[in-house]
C-alpha cells in the first residue's frame, strides 16, 4: 500500500476522521497479510471441506469487497483490476452478480497467490486515493461502507485461521501454523474451581447502544424479561470435559438432542475436533494431546474446552446437570461482578437461535444481505476467541454458525434456573 499522507494532507477536506480511518485501513490490510505470510502459495490453495475457503480466496474476497462495494459505486472512474474477479471472489451477494461456486473454491489455482497480492495493492491504492479526495457528500456515502468492510475483513482473519487450521488437521504430517508476525494465540488456562453467579434477571436492555461500529444484526436495542438465573464465572475447560468423556459422555444417548446424536454416530465423533486420544479414551486428560496452531501439543487440562459443537456443549451442559445460557442471558451477565473469560478465549454457544431482533431492519442495498438472509437454522455464540482480531469484539456481537459446526474456536459456559 502506498504511504500513508499526512494529517496535513487529509485536514483540508475540514473531515479529520478520514485520516484515522486511513491508518485503520492500512493496519487491518497489513494484518491480514501477517498472519498468512508464514504460509506457502501451496498452503493458501487448499479447501479442505465446503465450509472452509482458501486463504488466497479469502485475501481477494477481502479486496473485492472494497472494489465491488465501496470502489465501484463510489469511486469515479475506477477501473477493476480484473473484471473476472467479480465473479470469481463474490461470496453470496446476489445483487452484485454470479459467483464461482463456494464448495470449489479450491479449484481456483489461478489466478496465482503473487496476483492476488498484486490485487490487493491495487485495491488499497484506489481506498487510499478515495478516501484522500472524496468530495463531502461521496464520502458520507462511501465511510460507513468502509468501515463495514474494515470489520468484514477482519471476520475473514479469524476464518484465515481457522480454515487453514482445519486443513492442517486434514495433513498427516500436523503441521503447526501459527501465524508470523502476530502474538502467540493460546488459549488462557484458569486455576480457579466454577463458581454459580446469581443473576436477577427482570427486564433488561440488550443489543447495540447506537455508539460506534456494530453490524446490523446487533440492532435494535430492546428490551426483554429475563427469570433469574445463574451463570458459571469461567468456561468449561478440557479436564472439566475430559470427565464427560471418561464418563461415556459420547456413547450414551441421553445426554444428547436427537440430531446430536444422529452426528455423534454418523461422524463417528469421541472427542473435541483436534483432540488426540491416548490408547483408551476414557484415559484422564493428562494423557490426551490436542493440535493447534502450534502443532500437537500435551493438553492443557485448566485451558477452555475448544472446537467443539452446539451438539458437544448441549450435552455436557445436560451431562453436568445444567444448560447453555441464552444469549441474552449472557450479555446481561458480561459485567456482572466475577465473570471472567467473556471474551478472547473461545466464541460461547448459546441455548438461543439466530433470529432477528424485535424491529430489526437489514441494510439498505446490496449490504442489507450480509446477516438477515442467514437467520434461519443456526445457533448463536457470543464473545470472541484467541483468533478474534484486537478490538472486534464487543458485548453484543452476535456470532452464528450451524450446529454441527466445530472448526471454529468454540466452546461454552454452564448457566441454569435459579431454582436449581
Amino acid at each position: 500500500m502506498p504511504a500513508l499522507p499526512s494529517t496535513a494532507t487529509i485536514q483540508h477536506l475540514d473531515l479529520p476522521g478520514r485520516h484515522g480511518l486511513l491508518q485503520r485501513f492500512a493496519a487491518v490490510r497489513a494484518h491480514s497479510l501477517a498472519i498468512t505470510s508464514g504460509l506457502t502459495p501451496e498452503d493458501q490453495c487448499v479447501q479442505s471441506m465446503p465450509d472452509a475457503s482458501p486463504t488466497k480466496w479469502h485475501l481477494a474476497h477481502t479486496s473485492w469487497f472494497f472494489e465491488a462495494v465501496v470502489l465501484s459505486q463510489h469511486a469515479a472512474g475506477y477501473r477493476a483490476f480484473d473484471q473476472r474477479f467479480f465473479h470469481l471472489f463474490n461470496s453470496y451477494y446476489e445483487a452484485l452478480g454470479p459467483r464461482h461456486p463456494r464448495a470449489q473454491r479450491g479449484l481456483l489455482t489461478r489466478p496465482a497467490h503473487d496476483e492476488v497480492l498484486a490485487y490487493r495493492m491495487h485495491v488499497d491504492a484506489a481506498m487510499q486515493a478515495l478516501i484522500e479526495t472524496a468530495s463531502h457528500d461521496t464520502w458520507l456515502a462511501a465511510q460507513p461502507l468502509v468501515e463495514l468492510g474494515l470489520h468484514h475483513e477482519q471476520q475473514h482473519q479469524e476464518l484465515i485461521l481457522t480454515d487453514i487450521l482445519h486443513a492442517f488437521s486434514c495433513n498427516p504430517l500436523l503441521p503447526a501454523c501459527e501465524p508470523a508476525g502476530v502474538p502467540a494465540l493460546r488459549l488462557a488456562a484458569t486455576a480457579s474451581d466454577p463458581k454459580w453467579l446469581a443473576m436477577p434477571g427482570g427486564i433488561v436492555d440488550m443489543g447495540h447502544t447506537g455508539d460506534g461500529f456494530a453490524f446490523d444484526n446487533e440492532t435494535p436495542r430492546h428490551q426483554t424479561l429475563l427469570a433469574p438465573y445463574q451463570i458459571a464465572d469461567r468456561l468449561v475447560t478440557c479436564g472439566d470435559y475430559a470427565q464427560f468423556i471418561a464418563d461415556g459422555g459420547y456413547e450414551r444417548a441421553s445426554f444428547w438432542l436427537s440430531d446430536g446424536w444422529a452426528a455423534v454416530q454418523a461422524a463417528g465423533w469421541k472427542a473435541p475436533a483436534y483432540w488426540i486420544a491416548p490408547g483408551d479414551a476414557r484415559a484422564p486428560a493428562s494423557h490426551w494431546q490436542v493440535f493447534g496452531l502450534q502443532g500437537v501439543r500435551p493438553l492443557d487440562p485448566s485451558a477452555p474446552v475448544s472446537q467443539l459443537s452446539f451438539y458437544e456443549a448441549a450435552a455436557y451442559a445436560e451431562w453436568a446437570g445444567a444448560r447453555l445460557p441464552t444469549e441474552a442471558e449472557w450479555e446481561a451477565a458480561f459485567t456482572a461482578p466475577g465473570i471472567t473469560q467473556m471474551t478472547g478465549h473461545v466464541w460461547q454457544w448459546t441455548r438461543s437461535s439466530y433470529d432477528p431482533y424485535p424491529g430489526f431492519r437489514p441494510l439498505a442495498g446490496a449490504v442489507g444481505e450480509y446477516n438477515g438472509k442467514f437467520m434461519v437454522g443456526q445457533i448463536v455464540l457470543r464473545g470472541s476467541s484467541v483468533a478474534t482480531p484486537a478490538g472486534h469484539a464487543r458485548p453484543t456481537y452476535r456470532n452464528f454458525f450451524p450446529p454441527a459446526a466445530r472448526w471454529q474456536f468454540s466452546g461454552l459456559r454452564l448457566a441454569k434456573d435459579a431454582t436449581c
